[in-house]
């Protein structure tokens, strides 16, 4: 009999697992909660939100679950891993205390502080008057104000000017634009260079770099319009050199594994840190206790070690026994979102076309729902329409190709991915 595997989370990226997951030899069958129209095509969708946490160790206990992946951001600093262990059952993914590092961004920026890793200047704020007070003492330039907590990618506010600082603060901590998450924000100063994504497995003392990837987090082509969890990605990373990627190891991953050790909890899971690359070399804009959503979706498909190996050896703290292997293919994913995200948007619309797309193209489901045989959108951001090919131009051509075939009321995509790669 394999193992029984468990998921949390309703994203393109739990779809993307899961499929990647069941590909293993070793797994029998795969559990999501709450999962989205995709996953319960491959997969058991469960009936609990990801926050849910005593339902969802309810069921593992009930459906015999052998191990759990964490993918998604909400359950780990609610203990899920905590009490999933309590259970016995084998975890890849952060304890509450590990997760810290994503939940907390003041927590994350005094960690950062205590073990050296470059970051941009910033301090933490609960009140209006003191972020005020530092806001105003600031010299005029691009400030970014965050909020502190969880707020599905969407808690980074770029501002011009102090007034826009101000009024984002008064936002956040005086109307609770993003609720509890930003009962305390983060104020920095912006970096200037180019963004990218690096992932990391991790087992408490070692970490094995993916490959690097990147993500398009703004709305609109041409990096326009407001932050979202991510329109769309390609790997690998156009100008990350193998020299670079060691420095990024050394820089911004190696001291997070020996801090955390060090201070009593050890990082075990996939490590997510968003870099910018500046004249002064990488620099930390955030960590992520899990894997990036649409990033997951381009990379796991490069993936060819079995996944479930792999972050089995990991939660054993045993990483270096196995041999991890990529494809050097590159991946180009498209996200199809609903009009109106990630403001306002509606939901409920057929979607069409799914069936329609070239054979080794993926799909990989987000906001949707099963309805009458077919599915719709359920969410702003609704698939991931990902291709690879023998060069990015290739894939790029193809995902835009298949991406063009999937149609629903109010669909809108980035028609620029990948495009500065190519």
């Amino acid at each position: 009999m394999g193992a029984r595997v468990l998921l949390a989370g309703s994203g393109g990226r739990e779809h993307a697992t899961a499929w990647k997951l069941l590909q293993s030899s070793h797994v029998e069958r795969v559990f999501v909660a709450p999962g989205n129209g995709g996953t319960s095509l491959i997969a058991t969708n469960l009936p609990h939100k990801s926050t849910d946490i005593d339902g969802i160790v309810a069921a593992a206990v009930a459906n015999k679950i052998d191990f759990y992946l964490s993918s998604s951001d909400d359950p780990q600093p609610l203990g899920l891993v905590d009490r999933l262990q309590a259970e016995g059952i084998l975890c890849y993914g952060p304890s509450a205390a590990a997760a810290r590092i994503e939940a907390s961004k003041a927590w994350a920026k005094a960690f950062m502080a205590r073990h050296h890793i470059p970051t941009a200047a910033g301090e933490s704020f609960s009140t209006l008057s003191a972020a005020q007070a530092h806001i105003e003492s600031l010299p005029e330039g691009k400030l970014w104000v965050k909020a502190s907590g969880l707020a599905a990618g969407k808690g980074a506010v770029g501002c011009e000017t102090r007034e826009e600082a101000l009024e984002a603060a008064r936002d956040m901590l005086i109307d609770h634009q993003f609720g509890t998450a930003s009962e305390t924000i983060v104020i920095e100063r912006d970096m200037e260079g180019w963004e990218t994504s690096a992932h990391a497995f991790c087992d408490g003392n070692t970490a094995v770099l993916w490959p690097f990837s990147t993500d398009y987090k703004r709305a609109l082509d041409g990096g326009q319009g407001l932050n979202t969890g991510g329109m769309g990605a390609y790997s690998p990373s156009a100008g990350v050199s193998a020299e670079l990627g060691e420095s990024i190891q050394r820089i911004v991953v190696d001291p997070v594994l020996k801090g955390m050790a060090a201070e009593g909890h050890p990082y075990n899971g996939t490590l997510y840190p968003g870099i910018m690359m500046t004249g002064e070399g990488p620099k930390i804009l955030e960590y992520n206790a899990r894997s990036g959503d649409p990033e997951t979706q381009v990379l796991l498909p490069r993936l060819e070690s079995d996944l479930f190996e792999v972050a089995t050896a990991a939660a054993r703290g045993e990483l270096h026994t196995v041999d991890i292997r990529w494809s050097p293919r590159p991946a180009v994913g498209v996200v199809i979102a609903s009009r109106g995200y990630p403001e306002s948007f509606e939901t409920g619309f057929p979607i069409h076309g799914l069936d329609a797309v070239d054979d080794g193209v993926l799909v990989f489901h987000m906001g949707t729902r099963a309805q009458d045989g077919g599915f719709v959108t359920s969410g702003g951001r609704v698939c991931t329409v990902v291709a690879t090919g023998e060069t990015m131009t290739e894939a790029r051509e193809r995902a835009y190709d298949n991406a063009r075939r999937i149609t629903f009321e109010n669909a809108y995509y980035r028609t620029d991915i990948a495009l500065e790669a190519v």
